[in-house]
């Protein structure tokens, strides 16, 4: 694949990243733009919604789309739903971060390789690049990986320390259309903050509450006001069963209480301003195999 050269145009397009659950495609992200705008957890499956992180710099801007990883394991709605969503982020990206832990390329990683369109400029990355002790041996597994697909470069990084990031950027705007900017130079993420309060609970219960809980949990914002420079945020943790809500909640309220406090941190170093959060916890049977229900949850 060839690119242009012009460095002086301005260029602008969507960059879609995808991969198996758990790569680490919310902290790639995150890292490119630089603010948190998409939920983390060592917890598989957590990013459930396309989420667009905006990153504008001289003469680039770049919109990255965060895709939920590719479901193979339960076939209920929501997870058709999910993979709905990648194969239709993947067919209107101008370049796609195929995005795999360096060293690792199993049958998840084949699979959502194959769903990749042929005619989308694809960079091969090879995140948690710095686990690799030997770096003798990442070659020869690029060039593995590469033998399944003309990928348009392939970068070694890491996320989480910010590794080769800027020669990733570079990459990207090789292969990006030239275009007007489509969003503010300081906006970083088409979302609204309603949305993101959601993600910020539901990012919370799954660190918090961890393998116990089942992923089929969800948030929803049932007040979201603003009062001058104070946000009240009114939430509702949607779990499937009573044993569900116990776990939520703890021993006295003790993890329903942590959540709620680290939610709210998170929630005011992001909105800039004071929060007052208030969340419950809801039995609500059945949610994620429910057509009608998902898109009423937000679902696309």
């Amino acid at each position: 694949m060839t690119s242009t050269d012009s460095r002086d145009e301005f260029r602008c397009g969507y960059i879609a990243i995808v991969g198996r659950p758990n790569v680490g495609k919310s902290t790639l992200m995150n890292a490119l733009i630089g603010a948190k705008v998409s939920i983390t957890s060592r917890k598989a499956q957590t990013t459930r919604h396309r989420i667009t992180g905006i990153q504008t710099k001289e003469n680039t801007q770049f919109v990255y789309v965060d895709t939920p990883g590719f479901q193979t394991r339960h076939s209920n709605a929501l997870n058709r739903t999910l993979n709905r969503t990648v194969t239709n982020t993947l067919t209107a990206a101008d370049v796609i971060l195929f995005v795999i832990e360096s060293g690792t390329f199993g049958p998840a990683d084949k699979q959502v390789l194959e769903l990749i369109p042929e005619k989308v400029p694809c960079i091969l990355v090879l995140n948690k690049a710095d686990r690799t002790k030997d770096k003798a041996v990442m070659m020869p597994f690029a060039q593995k990986v590469a033998a399944e697909r003309d990928f348009a470069a392939i970068v070694p990084v890491s996320a989480k320390q910010r590794f080769q990031l800027d020669v990733l950027e570079s990459e990207i705007r090789n292969f990006l259309p030239a275009n007007p900017a489509m969003f503010d130079e300081d906006d970083i993420t088409d979302r609204s903050e309603r949305f993101l309060a959601s993600e910020i609970v539901r990012e919370k219960v799954f660190r918090f509450v961890g393998d116990e809980l089942p992923y089929t949990s969800t948030v929803l914002i049932e007040k979201f006001e603003l009062e001058g420079n104070l946000r009240r945020v009114f939430a509702a943790i949607l779990v499937d069963r009573d044993s569900h809500k116990a776990m939520v909640i703890g021993q006295k309220g003790a993890k329903l209480k942590e959540i709620s406090t680290q939610s709210r941190l998170d929630m005011e170093k992001l909105f800039g301003g004071p929060v007052y959060l208030e969340i419950w916890v809801k039995v609500k049977s059945g949610w994620a195999d429910n057509e009608a229900g998902l898109r009423a949850y937000g679902y696309e």
